[in-house]
Order: C-alpha cells, then structure tokens, then sequence
C-alpha cells in the first residue's frame, strides 16, 4: 500500500481551500501550479474565478472535463504560449458555455497546440475550428464528437491547413462526404490514422471509400450508426485494405 506524500496532502488542502491562499497560491513555483492544479481539475473545483491563482506561462496540459468552466477561462490562457493539450470534454451532459469565442482565444495564444478535445460542446461552431486550423499548424489529435454544429467546414480547415493531423472525431455532427472528401484529399492524408464519423447521418458510401483510397495509414475507421451508408463500404474494405493493416473497424447493417 501506497502512502500520500505531506506535500501531496498539504497541495489537497489547499486545493481545497484554494479561495482563502489565492494570494499564497500566486506565488507557488511552476511545479507546485501543475500539481495543484491537477488535483483541482481532478475534483472539478477549477472555476473563471479560480484558475488565474494556478495557470502560468509554461503549463502545457490541461484537463478541465470536470470542471464548470465558460469562455472566460479559455481567454484567460493568453500567457499559456507553450500549451500543448487542452481537454474540455463535457462528460455528463452537452456543454453550452463554451463556444467558438473561447475557442478563438486559444488559436490565437496556444501556437504549438497538438491535442484539443471538445466532446460535446455544442455552442462551438465551425468558426471556431477554422480558427485553430489556420493558427494551430501542430495538431495532432481533434475530438469533436457531439459537437452538433459543426459542419464540411471545419473538416475542410483541419484538412487543408494541419498536415501532421493523425486522430480526428466527428461523430454526431453534420459533416457530409464533401467535408470527408476533403480531409482524405488535404495535407494530413498521409498522417491520418485514426477516424471516428459514427452517428453522421449525412455521410454516404463516398466518403468511407475516399479514406480507404487517400489515407495508406488509416488503423481505427468507425462509421456505424450512419444510415445511409451500405454494403458497398464493407466490400471496399475488403478490397483496398490488407487484414494486417486496420485494427479497429466499425459499421452497421441496416
């Protein structure tokens, strides 16, 4: 059995009570901020109010998932220059708080910005995207599952702007083979491999086929629960992709 260090225990209690040091917790080095500011995420109690007390300028992940957070926090990591991770996925309901607003800050602050996860946050739009794809030329992974109002556009940013792009989702958004077209075709063809467009009920036969014939690397393909793909899909895999080359695959029969 493991035991908790004293700085450990010390850093819980001021997380815990993060509102009465806010001044003493200005003051903590770098390390100490990191460390603290995981455990306030872990136990959601980072907040717009409370989160200038633990950024600084070097922070390079963030994981807010838990926590209450508006655009308002993501303007306020315009000294974070060095991020490189940032996770605002709403875990237990859709998320309105945050939008394309916040999501602007960020592209315009965070250059080496690789990984952005935005699972269900439904007031980002594709003005939002356009704006990390133009500026972010790093990313490597986009989650932007349940996002319902994203649509081609930000497939077509993301496609035509990030060439080291090896992980996308757009599950559950209004992209059509157009959108899907266009990644297959854009600079991050060769890098991509790993896809989730399940539950698009736009997407046809057409843009399943464009990624198997444009992206040599594909490993994770899910595209089931889309209504009107069919058959012809399945026999693409069979023809263009080797049985050693894909390692998850997804689809369903209708």
């Amino acid at each position: 059995m493991s035991c908790s260090t004293l700085l450990d225990l010390c850093l819980c209690c001021l997380a815990e009570y993060a509102v009465k040091y806010h001044i003493d917790i200005k003051t903590l080095p770098p390390t100490l901020k990191d460390r603290l500011i995981h455990i306030m995420s872990r136990h959601g109690t980072v907040t717009d109010t409370n989160i200038s007390q633990v950024l600084h300028p070097g922070i390079q992940i963030l994981d807010l998932q838990n926590c209450k957070i508006s655009d308002s926090t993501l303007k306020q990591l315009s000294s974070c220059r060095q991020l490189k991770k940032i996770c605002l996925n709403s875990m237990e309901e859709n998320c309105y708080n945050i939008s394309s607003e916040g999501i602007k800050a960020i592209a315009l602050t965070c250059p080496y910005l690789s990984e952005i996860m935005l699972w269900r946050c439904c007031s980002v739009t594709d003005e939002g995207i356009r704006a990390l794809a133009h500026n972010c030329k790093l990313l490597q992974i986009v989650t932007l599952s349940g996002c319902s109002a994203i649509t081609d556009a930000a497939l077509l940013a993301l496609g035509q702007n990030c060439r080291l792009l090896r992980g996308i989702s757009f599950s559950a958004t209004q992209v059509t083979d157009e959108g899907v077209v266009g990644l297959a075709t854009g600079v991050c063809s060769q890098s991509l491999k790993e896809i989730h467009m399940d539950r698009c009920q736009f997407l046809t036969d057409e843009a399943v086929e464009a990624l198997l014939t444009r992206c040599p690397q594909i490993k994770i393909l899910l595209f089931h629960g889309c209504p009107l793909i069919t058959d012809r899909s399945r026999e693409a895999l069979q023809h263009l992709v080797g049985p050693d080359k894909i390692h998850q695959v997804t689809w369903s029969v209708y």
